[in-house]
């Protein structure tokens, strides 16, 4: 397994892109962490002197005001700490779902695999965004309840892969060792099967997180997720669209944050894919 991981490192490190796509990644979290530091204005903080007005390096507002006057730098960086917060949240519940039921129904098999993938392609058939509503619907919006319910909803593909790569290597020699010992479904499943197929779940995690971040943003500019006086990307986002003849900047700052921010997650995660491809080594 180091050996696995030793060389994906070495090929990340090859990877130009990749590089650049996570230097960028980890700048904009440090940036959201001790960016409120260097900034004297507070998110929610209202200064009816500069109202909409518009991005000036030489003035407090670094990035301009929305139509309220508060800081839109500090607002798009705590939108982006929070659209964060839920993409990685919402896959590490995905991640635990998917594992552990893909776990299951690839290594027990027979009628077991053939009721959980059943049960899996009736929920895929079903729009995923009317079982987030139902749920915010039911127990109200809460901000933690929301990354519970999307990574809820979220981890079927997850599934699907973690079957596929269990029914490869069920009847490897290891595997077979382990029956012969007399270790139990929950041991093979949690010591040897989880292990081996830990690569391309970490590939398809990295992918998940721009996803649900998109996900979140949707929802939040439908006004279905994060509520005022919270916000994230998506928040800020819907609030810029209604200004984006006036003030197009309230668009454009968390907008080219988000792209941004979208764009270096799917390079990295490709770069991942490319290292941890045992095709490629």
């Amino acid at each position: 397994m180091s050996g696995l991981f030793d060389d994906a490192a070495r090929r990340l490190r090859s990877n130009p892109g990749a590089l650049c796509a996570m230097f960028i990644i980890l700048s904009m979290v440090a940036l959201t962490l001790i960016g409120p530091w260097f900034n004297p204005n507070g998110g929610e903080a209202l200064d009816w002197s500069h109202v909409a007005s518009q991005p000036a390096l030489q003035s407090a507002h670094w990035f301009g005001t929305d139509r309220l006057g508060r800081d839109l730098f500090a607002r798009t960086l705590q939108g982006t700490r929070v659209s964060l917060a839920v993409g990685l949240v919402a896959s590490a519940v995905s991640l635990l779902v998917g594992i552990g039921y893909g776990g299951v129904a690839g290594y027990v098999g027979g009628r077991t695999d053939h009721v959980m993938m059943r049960i899996i392609e009736i929920l895929s058939g079903l729009p995923l965004i009317f079982f987030v509503i139902f749920l915010t619907v039911i127990f109200g919006r809460n901000e933690y309840l929301l990354f519970l319910s999307i990574g809820a909803v979220g981890w079927l593909t997850m599934a699907r892969i973690v079957r596929g790569q269990t029914l490869s290597i069920r009847q490897r020699e290891f595997i077979e060792a382990a029956v012969a010992s007399g270790a139990g479904t929950a041991r093979i499943i949690a010591k040897h099967v989880i292990p081996n197929v830990i690569g391309p779940v970490i590939v398809y995690a990295t992918l998940t997180v721009p996803q649900i971040i998109m996900f979140e943003s949707f929802l939040s500019f439908l006004g279905l997720g994060i509520q005022e006086p919270r916000a994230s990307l998506g928040t800020l986002i819907a609030e810029g669209a209604g200004e984006m003849e006036a003030a197009p900047w309230i668009l454009l700052v968390p907008g080219g944050f988000l792209a941004v921010l979208l764009l270096c997650l799917n390079i990295f995660g490709d770069g991942l894919r490319d290292a941890l491809d045992v095709k490629e080594r």
